[in-house]
């Protein structure tokens, strides 16, 4: 697939999403294979912990391939993790990627 026509008609739209992710998923390197997934998929986004013991972040990309991330996210993760469930918000289209690159935020 070329990246040029991303957000163009054509089964290529453009998503964003937004993620929590509850269970073990900290101390478990959650973020780093969220990151690495986010990459392989050819998704750009962020991810991070927050003080209740979550993980939180968003995705953007071709929507076939966020729904490829939300099920990794839901049902994967990192080897260690035990989720017990994730929850999705914010998904809207969306006409051009607005971040760059898949990172950890601290």
């Amino acid at each position: 697939m070329s990246l040029l026509g991303m957000g163009e008609a054509g089964g290529n739209k453009l998503t964003s999403v937004d993620f929590e992710i509850f269970g073990d998923v900290q101390g478990v390197c959650f973020r780093m294979y969220t990151e690495k997934q986010g990459l392989y998929l050819g998704l750009v986004g962020w991810v991070k912990n927050t003080h209740s013991g979550t993980v939180v972040g968003q995705v953007q990309g071709p929507a076939h391939k966020v729904e490829d991330m939300k099920v990794w996210l839901s049902k994967e993760g990192s080897p260690s993790s035990r989720i017990t469930r994730a929850s999705f918000s914010n998904q809207r289209s969306i006409d051009k990627l607005e971040l760059s690159g898949f990172k950890t935020r601290f």
